[in-house]
């Protein structure tokens, strides 16, 4: 284990380390593509390539630099590891926003989730990340507490016209939210037939299935604005939120007909 935990510790020692291999296992570059690439020194790169080469990871032909099948290997599970502890990073960031555990399930479901955090540079990043959602999806089942953005019902609604089959369960205050921001197209998008509204009055969060990936949005509690998207297609969190969202649709009601005239 000491020679394992050697080489982690070396790898982790310099980004740029990471970035040569995982470059490498890519395919053959010179060392003046992985100076552009990495932005490191020349010296560096040439130390690097060097060290790597007496490990087995890479071997040299000409100009051109590759990875070996054991270089390979571990720049898969190093990238891989980078990237889940940097999930797991921002997933602790919005846990605060997603009830999960409250919901039976633990947050290490989303482990490898796309996770879209809004900030002061991008107030709307997960605002357009739930838009690419929908606009991506031929189904959608979903559940909220908070009304849509108006993109999003934009987006909605004209894929609802395209054929996308979907059903939508909120409190009624936020249907009526929605079925003002345009009155035409809900008509229009229920009319197509591909468009189902249920009403429920005490919904935990906000949850969307989208064909094989699931979604949880989280909400500001003070602001009721949308601060986050995780959204992962694992089994274990589709087999949760599938679960979870019958067990809603089984306690909602039809929307009345009558809404859409008022």
């Amino acid at each position: 284990m000491d020679a394992a935990l050697d080489e982690i510790k070396y790898l982790a020692a310099s980004a740029h380390r990471i970035e040569v291999i995982d470059a490498l296992a890519d395919g053959p570059h010179s060392r003046a593509d992985l100076r552009a690439l990495t932005g490191a020194s020349s010296s560096t790169i040439g130390r690097t390539l060097a060290e790597f080469e007496d490990r087995g990871w890479a071997v040299r032909n000409g100009h051109q630099h590759r990875a070996t099948s054991t270089g390979a290997f571990v720049a898969e599970e190093v990238v891989s590891l980078l990237h889940r502890m940097e999930t797991r990073q921002k997933l602790r960031e919005v846990a605060q926003w997603l009830p999960t555990e409250k919901l039976g399930i633990t947050i290490d479901a989303f482990s490898e989730a796309v996770v879209t955090v809004d900030d002061t540079d991008d107030p709307y990043r997960s605002v357009r990340r739930y838009d690419d959602l929908i606009e991506e999806a031929e189904t959608m089942r979903a559940f909220g507490t908070a009304t849509l953005k108006s993109a999003n019902a934009g987006t909605l609604f004209r894929n609802v016209r395209s054929g996308m089959e979907t059903e939508i369960i909120y409190p009624p205050p936020i249907v009526e939210a929605v079925l003002d921001w345009s009155p035409e197209a809900a008509k229009r998008g229920l009319d197509s037939g591909t468009l189902t509204i249920l009403l429920h009055d005490a919904l935990p969060c906000g949850l969307t299935i989208f064909d094989d990936r699931v979604a949880l949005t989280g909400y500001d509690p003070d602001t009721g604005m949308l601060r986050a998207i995780v959204d992962t297609d694992a089994p274990e969190a589709r087999e949760w939120a599938t679960s979870l969202y019958e067990s809603y649709r089984a306690e909602a009601r039809p929307l009345d007909p009558r809404a859409l005239e008022a």
